[in-house]
């Protein structure tokens, strides 16, 4: 009865197609620095899972944000453990997407034809980033504001339009209801879509064009 299921909807819509191209494909003899990707792939998921729970409770205003956070942590049912989850997953997901570009640069996995991979595997770094800027400030507690402070006056000192970055930023001259509600809509909305359509086109391209061997001792 399965492989007659599986026949009938192989037949309209290439399953076995699909299996046979991303999951049986062959892939060179390579070492564990190389499941670095899925890692990070793995980890995005569940910085996505475990977000989509917290933004049940968690509330964007100067008011509410620090003691909705309490309430995850001390009345939600697990929510001790999910919002903690999303804290250390969100640093090692830094980590691990820093060691996995580290990793194909060491290897040389950047260069032709895989070009167009590392560079959108670059921008992934990027948005992962700014997917952790964004997020340090929703607790909204001290710590968090001084260190969005600092981090966003950074953006001030680019030359010419460092000031209008800074205001687009921030959403005014100083840290107010406008920079939590514009980083918790940057942090939620635009940066995950940005991180999917990025993931998707690095993952078709690295089955497009294969894992890269390992280089020998004399390349």
């Amino acid at each position: 009865m399965t492989t007659r299921v599986i026949d009938w909807l192989d037949e309209r819509m290439g399953l076995l197609v699909v299996w046979n191209t991303i999951f049986d494909r062959k892939v060179p003899k390579v070492n564990w620095w190389y499941t670095l990707g899925s890692a990070s792939l793995f980890l995005a998921i569940m910085q996505a899972v475990t977000g989509i729970f917290l933004t049940i409770y968690y509330i964007p205003t100067p008011e509410e944000a620090y003691s909705s956070v309490e309430y995850i942590m001390s009345d939600v049912a697990f929510g001790w453990l999910i919002r903690g989850m999303h804290h250390w997953g969100a640093t090692l997901m830094v980590a691990i997407v820093f060691l996995h570009l580290l990793r194909v640069f060491y290897y040389g996995a950047y260069k032709y034809p895989r070009e167009v991979t590392w560079v959108t595997g670059v921008f992934l770094f990027l948005v992962t980033m700014g997917l952790g800027f964004t997020g340090y400030l929703l607790p909204w507690n001290q710590r968090a504001y001084w260190a969005t402070a600092v981090g966003s006056s950074i953006v001030g000192t680019v030359p010419v339009v460092g000031d209008f970055l800074l205001r687009v930023l921030r959403g005014g001259d100083d840290l107010t209801i406008l920079t939590l509600s514009r980083f918790f809509g940057v942090h939620i909305w635009f940066l995950p879509g940005m991180l999917f359509i990025l993931i998707g086109i690095h993952l078709y391209l690295v089955v497009r064009n294969g894992i890269s061997n390992m280089p020998k001792s004399d390349e």
